[in-house]
Formats: structure tokens, C-alpha cells, sequence
């Protein structure tokens, strides 16, 4: 009997997390929105492969380090001033769980694993910003 009159205070309970859930999904203004668009820098720590280079013409390529060009449904974990979180899937692709910790305008820290064509993958990399795309940077 207890228990039966437990459950309308766990469903309303319940029901009142989800609209912190919807809000949780619609990326706005946060970690991300500080950052400078430009030729970015990649360097995957403890790699031996030298750094990659990408125009960043949306902050959020930085999302998805190992499937760039991907049109992938996101899901935003955390959205604060100084971190982004989303889980990522990219359907045949693959996908992915970033964490982008932003230090400054210029200046982050990616930690994104995943799976990407069938493969695992499980990477930490500094982001830095070092100038104006280039004509050769907007081709990668």
C-alpha cells in the first residue's frame, strides 16, 4: 500500500526534471560562444602525429574532432562558461561523447572518445587558435 501511494510523487518528481532535460539539448549561449573563429591548430596530446590544422568557421567543428564534415545529432550534457559537453551519433559514422574546456578565446582542451567507422577511439587534444584561415586551411 505504500508503495502504491509512493508513485504520484515520483511521477510528478519525474515530470518536473523534464524540462531541465529539453533545456539541457538546445545549445545557447555558453563555453563556445567565446571562442575566435580562425585556423585552428590541433595537437593530440601524448601523439607522436604531427598537429592538424582546421578553419573553424563554426566553433562547433570543435565538437567533433574525429568526424568533421558529419551532419550528427547532438545532445548537450553541459553548457557552462567554461565547459562544453555533448554526446554525439552520426549514425553509420559512428559517434562520440566531447568534452571542450575553454581556458581562453583562443586557447581549449578536448577530451573525445567514441567510435568512429568501427573503430574505438579515445583521444586528448589542445585547440589553439593561430590566425586567419588560409586558403589552404579551408580545403581540410
Amino acid at each position: 500500500m505504500m508503495r502504491t501511494a509512493l508513485y504520484p510523487i515520483l511521477l510528478a518528481a519525474a515530470a518536473s526534471l523534464l524540462p531541465v532535460t529539453v533545456a539541457a539539448q538546445t545549445p545557447g549561449a555558453g563555453a563556445l560562444s567565446m571562442l575566435e573563429r580562425g585556423e585552428w591548430q590541433l595537437l593530440e596530446r601524448g601523439a607522436s602525429a604531427a598537429p592538424r590544422r582546421m578553419c573553424v568557421t563554426d566553433v562547433q567543428q570543435l565538437l567533433q574532432p574525429e568526424h568533421p564534415g558529419q551532419q550528427c545529432k547532438r545532445f548537450v550534457v553541459e553548457n557552462s562558461p567554461k565547459q562544453m559537453t555533448v554526446t554525439y551519433d552520426c549514425a553509420d559514422a559512428g559517434q562520440g561523447r566531447t568534452a571542450v574546456r575553454v581556458e581562453t578565446s583562443r586557447l581549449v582542451q578536448i577530451s573525445t572518445q567514441g567510435v568512429s567507422g568501427g573503430s574505438p577511439f579515445s583521444r586528448t587534444i589542445e585547440g589553439r587558435r593561430v590566425g586567419a584561415c588560409t586558403s589552404a586551411a579551408l580545403a581540410r
